[in-house]
């Protein structure tokens, strides 16, 4: 599951210098006060081990839900995102950040963890998931990028995706294993 909206101040346009501070401020943020959808807490509830991650936004999120974790890790955190060095163009933070991660795609990770890093830390955390669904229905409280990344390792592992609903915050896709 990916955590709730983080609570972000909304910026001017920015240089890719000035995203090093915005990218700092969000990953520090917990998230907005707006209600769990109904199908989160339905799911949440269906969970016998809870993970998540370290950051703020998604261990507010799973005390939004009314849970403790089981486990919380580093190894869960979002992809880290690399900042530019240039200060123009000047453009929406939220445009940085799609621009930049398809640059970190491209091999620019620029003092941040390599995208063949991240997949090796993906798959370790796949393992440990794994490895945790023999206590039962484990949910993750993690972030979009890596919660793919992990999703992919899981497919290769063998588990299949029973569903989904969408990408955006709050959003959630169930595996199960051998599709069973």
């Amino acid at each position: 599951m990916r955590h709730g909206q983080p609570k972000l101040v909304a910026t001017d346009k920015m240089s890719a210098l000035d995203m090093k501070d915005w990218i700092e401020q969000y990953n520090r943020s917990e998230i907005t006060n707006q209600p769990v959808p109904d199908a989160s807490m339905q799911l949440a509830a269906t969970a016998t081990v809870i993970v998540s991650s370290n950051a703020p936004r998604a261990l507010t999120s799973v005390q939004a839900l009314g849970l403790k974790p089981a486990l919380v890790d580093a190894l869960f955190c979002e992809a880290q995102l690399p900042y530019g060095h240039w200060k123009l163009p000047r453009l929406s933070p939220f445009t940085w950040a799609f621009i930049l991660r398809v640059l970190w795609l491209c091999g620019y990770s620029r003092k941040v963890e390599s995208v063949g890093t991240a997949r090796m830390r993906a798959s370790t955390a796949a393992q440990r998931l794994q490895s945790l669904a023999g206590e039962g229905p484990v949910l993750l409280l993690g972030h979009g990028f890596m919660n793919r990344m992990i999703a992919k390792q899981l497919v290769a592992d063998g588990w299949t995706r029973q569903e989904r609903n969408g990408s955006q915050y709050w959003s959630a896709t169930v595996y199960q294993y051998g599709g069973v």
